[in-house]
């Protein structure tokens, strides 16, 4: 399975009207925005991820990310020169998907909680169909939201309803087996000019092979597309790595433990952060403490 990331588009910019960098690029709490969607990949076992960003956005990530190989993995780049809506990512990441299913999380999502990691593997490797993630809201209209009946089944989709049926929200991380790309070709502009992942997740339903997984109260998702949004999701990863002592969604420690590097190569990442908490953290967990 390969892995996107879609980076770049609209709701990248928290403050519009300024020249402000990429919020992907931006921190939260002790890492840049974009390593969380990457370590969701990397805790499904992916090792090859493709960054979809724009094109003043794309040099930025291509310097912080480089080629991947400090991590064991693989990224290359393709640039969205127009943000027409989440399903454009299958079509512009055709070539790098091939033959291969695929999983597709959003640049400014961030998942947390026990079990998921387990549960992102599970996903990763079903064969067949479709795997979406849905978190229960206060507030849906905001979210493609998605109604579940009794067996556990999903039996409608819609985005952004002003009357949702469900306070299951649709979060950004999709997987899908490798009928997506001709999927993606066949969705139309919705009446918000947009290409919606809606669309695609409506034909694997209608198929009777979407799976929808509902994250519990144990586990957190964010979706920072407002500065409020981003100031909780730091405080919660803040508060979270004060009171464990661990790092969380942290792309060394996962390659590490993924065996994408070994303990050689995961002390020599650690020398670039140098004596700062980060660095030392990663010597720990690289001289098996």
């Amino acid at each position: 399975m390969k892995g996107i990331v879609l980076a770049g588009g609209s709701g990248t910019r928290l403050y519009p009207m300024t020249r402000v960098v990429s919020k992907q690029l931006m921190p939260v709490y002790d890492k840049p925005m974009i390593f969380y969607p990457v370590s969701v990949l990397m805790q499904a076992g992916i090792d090859e991820i493709l960054i979809i960003a724009t094109p003043a956005e794309m040099p930025r990530f291509q310097e912080l990310l480089g080629s991947g190989v400090e991590w064991g993995i693989r990224f290359s780049y393709v640039v969205q020169e127009h943000p027409d809506g989440l399903a454009q990512a299958f079509t512009l990441g055709a070539q790098f998907i091939d033959s291969d299913a695929c999983a597709l999380v959003l640049g400014d999502n961030i998942f947390v909680g026990e079990g998921l990691s387990d549960s992102f593997r599970r996903a990763a490797e079903k064969q067949d169909g479709a795997t979406v993630y849905a978190y229960h809201v206060a507030d849906a209209r905001s979210y493609g939201v998605v109604t579940i009946d009794e067996h556990g089944k999903a039996v409608k989709i819609v985005e952004k309803p002003a009357e949702p049926e469900s306070n299951w929200a649709v979060t950004g991380l999709y997987f899908y087996d490798n009928r997506v790309v001709d999927f993606a070709r066949k969705v139309k502009p919705s009446h918000r000019g947009e290409y919606e992942i809606t669309d695609i997740n409506r034909m694997y339903m209608e198929a009777g092979d979407l799976h929808v997984e509902c994250m519990g109260k144990q586990h957190a998702w964010f979706d920072t597309g407002t500065p409020d949004s981003l100031m909780e999701a730091a405080e919660f990863i803040r508060s979270l790595t004060h009171r464990q002592g661990l790092k969380i969604c942290c792309p060394e420690e996962i390659a590490f433990r993924q065996k994408f590097i070994d303990g050689t190569q995961l002390e020599k990442v650690a020398e670039k952060y140098g004596k700062s908490d980060y660095g030392k953290y990663l010597r720990r967990l690289a001289s098996g403490e």
